[in-house]
């Protein structure tokens, strides 16, 4: 009896997969508007003319909205890269706005690996007409065995430090320390594990890995080509990027280390009108894109990227999810960030929805952490309780603004600051009827977007010439202060020492808040972009971590390392509820001055009920000395762990070696910090 999706294909899964038991290969692809659709095999000799073609018939190969065949091996003729050719209707406004070339050579949305031609040419994809030869393809690789071994999933709850970094970036400096063949490289960051281990960080935030153009002009991966290949240009051996992320992830969960992926689900690398024709606007373009049925402007752009997708689509979130689902699954990662997250929740009018956008995403019974950027680049601002999807983890912007601003010396921002500590209750109440966490606020004062933690204390204004947009692109209000000199060139000793000061205050006050922390790579040996708060287009060294200033400034990486360890050490800093009743605010003297003028705040936080420490906390943000009176117990029950006033190593006393408290009087020197202890846990 013959077997119909044998002759005919089957329209699940999407994407090519290998039919072991038949030796063939399956290819679905959806368009819902396509008239016609014709499969392209290459084999690596002539990349220009396809070894063999299948053109779909509707009555055969259809079933719905999805175009499938079956092609068994023997058939091949020893192609290894694949493609489509789609026909359709023309344009005809609205989401009938279509962009049907039939000389077009298009990628595959499911393509697991991207392959570019030697004579690959972005111009070819942004011009009617044939681009065969100059088009990225997918590859044909069945299989793909890799041993995950014990393989486990780590989960950091009190615990969690989060570490944003950018895999190119992170190791590609000739002093990174890294063998020369696996700079810039997913293998790369495997030799710098112990690094990591060291400094104490518990999850790796990943700047995104999908396959992007490599002629876009980019180099963040914020221009994704496809969702499901990893880039090649993270691979030291070619064709070998799957294995070599993989084989990342699952030496960092040997090492206890979460892998967290920057996804970017908002946009694609084809850009407006003027854009490239690579895949999803050939395939299906009223499907995928949101449209505003404008000629001359046919593209919403909610991204800033000229063109937003379509997350309002069944077709286009299933796109989403089968991403997930794949990553999570198939490639062991522990969560997602999504960016620029409200994008997902615009209807097809380009309104917000106030349905859950990511409520069909695989459940988490193994924990996988969801977290979005909860605004897009069109205005939406969802940061707390507005954004629709509840359970996940927020960027916290209103963390970094305000305590950026206070470091600084803003006046007025003391209730801010204590809001921030606390956890951000106004964004993410408690109540009956919300029934927030206040680790679902990732808090940060830096990421990859705007200065460095050294730049911030360095620069009052963006120096952004390089990036040849007439310093107009990367934020403009940075909440910067260059502590009383611009720039990096012939720095005082007295500026210096102020700077450092700065950072680490950033970092205690980082670190001592209620929420997920996370800071971005480098920030703990005060790498600079020399005042370049947007280097998306900058692969080179002004975005490459500098790894002497490692050396320079052991001083501060060994206060972020001690400061990450106190982080880990008191569960009472992070927890599941609120600080509550365990909180007790003070100001120099028992009562907390909330004033205009006021630059200082101390709290005590009993850790009993989290089988802690007890600790009193003592902020000055203010340009002159001023005395505290410890408000709980008596002086000799303190032990002074921290103080960023001091010189290192008087800085932080690491454990058992703290500095005993002799008065109730205790002077903070202007701008910084001090930490006290008391009991054991």
């Amino acid at each position: 009896m013959t077997d119909w999706t044998t002759t005919e294909g089957s329209p699940f899964p999407l994407g090519a997969s290998w039919v072991e038991k038949e030796s063939a290969w399956n290819f679905a692809l959806y368009s819902d508007s396509a008239e016609g659709i014709a499969l392209l095999l290459y084999a690596e000799a002539d990349l220009v003319n396809p070894v063999f073609s299948y053109h779909f018939d509707y009555l055969r190969n259809k079933s719905g909205r999805t175009w499938h065949c079956r092609v068994p091996q023997a058939l091949l003729r020893g192609a290894r890269y694949y493609a489509y050719s789609v026909a359709g209707p023309e344009p005809q406004g609205g989401f009938a706005w279509h962009c049907f070339d039939s000389d077009k050579v298009l990628l595959d949305p499911y393509a697991k690996s991207v392959f570019f031609p030697p004579t690959f040419d972005r111009g070819a994809a942004s011009r009617p007409g044939s681009n065969a030869g100059k088009a990225p393809l997918g590859l044909l690789a069945g299989g793909d065995p890799f041993d995950w071994g014990e393989d486990r999933r780590p989960r950091h709850q009190t615990d969690a430090v989060i570490y944003e970094l950018h895999v190119r970036g992170f190791t590609n400096n000739p002093n990174s320390g890294v063998s020369p063949e696996r700079r810039g490289t997913f293998a790369g960051l495997v030799e710098k594990i112990p690094y990591l281990k060291e400094l104490g960080v518990t999850a790796v935030e990943i700047m995104p890995v999908f396959q992007f153009d490599p002629q876009e002009g980019s180099c963040w991966g914020y221009m994704p080509l496809n969702f499901f290949a990893p880039h090649d240009g993270y691979s030291s051996r070619r064709d070998e990027q799957h294995k070599e992320f993989r084989a990342m992830v699952k030496a960092l969960h040997a090492a206890d280390i979460e892998v967290i992926l920057d996804v970017v689900y908002n946009h694609t690398a084809e850009g407006d009108q003027r854009g490239p024709v690579y895949s999803f606007k050939g395939i299906d373009n009223s499907t995928y894109y949101l449209l505003s049925g404008q000629a001359g402007n046919p593209y919403m752009d909610f991204s800033g990227t000229g063109n937003t997708l379509r997350c309002s689509k069944p077709a286009v979130r299933k796109l989403v999810v089968d991403s997930v689902r794949y990553w999570f699954q198939e490639m062991h990662v522990d969560g997602f960030r999504f960016d620029l997250a409200s994008v997902l929740a615009r209807n097809d009018d380009g309104s917000l929805t106030w349905e859950d956008p990511i409520d069909l995403l695989p459940p988490d019974p193994l924990g996988v952490r969801f977290i979005v950027e909860p605004w897009d680049a069109a205005g939406a601002y969802q940061l707390g309780r507005s954004f629709p999807a509840k359970a996940c983890l927020q960027w916290n912007g209103r963390f970094r603004d305000d305590v950026r601003r206070f470091v600084r010396g803003d006046p007025g921002l003391v209730p801010a600051l204590m809001q921030r500590l606390y956890g951000s209750d106004d964004l993410f109440p408690d109540d009956r009827v919300h029934a927030f966490h206040p680790f679902q606020s990732v808090n940060y004062v830096t990421c990859h977007d705007g200065f460095t933690l050294y730049d911030l204390v360095s620069y009052n204004w963006k120096r952004n010439q390089a990036n040849g947009h007439n310093n107009a692109d990367g934020p403009e209000d940075n909440y910067s202060w260059n502590c009383g000199w611009e720039g990096d060139e012939g720095v005082p000793a007295c500026v210096l020492e102020l700077r450092k000061r700065q950072a680490k205050n950033f970092c205690c006050l980082h670190l001592l808040a209620n929420g997920t922390p996370m800071f971005r790579a480098g920030d703990e040996f005060l790498q600079t972009q020399g005042g370049n708060n947007n280097p998306y287009n900058q692969d080179n060294t002004t975005s490459w971590l500098d790894w002497d200033r490692l050396r320079v400034n052991q001083d501060v990486f060994r206060f972020f390392r001690c400061m990450i360890g106190f982080r880990k050490a008191h569960p009472s800093l992070c927890r599941s509820r609120f600080w509550r009743e365990d909180v007790r605010w003070y100001g120099t003297g028992p009562t907390v001055d909330m004033g205009p003028d006021s630059r200082t705040l101390a709290f005590y936080l009993r850790g009993a009920s989290q089988q802690d420490t007890d600790l009193y906390l003592m902020i000055n943000a203010s340009e002159s000395d001023v005395t505290f009176e410890i408000q709980e117990g008596r002086p000799e029950e303190w032990r002074q762990v921290f103080d960023t006033g001091l010189v290192s190593p008087d800085d932080f006393h690491e454990p058992g070696g703290e500095a005993c408290v002799r008065s109730s009087a205790y002077v903070v020197r202007s701008r910084s910090v001090v930490g006290l202890v008391r009991g054991r846990a």
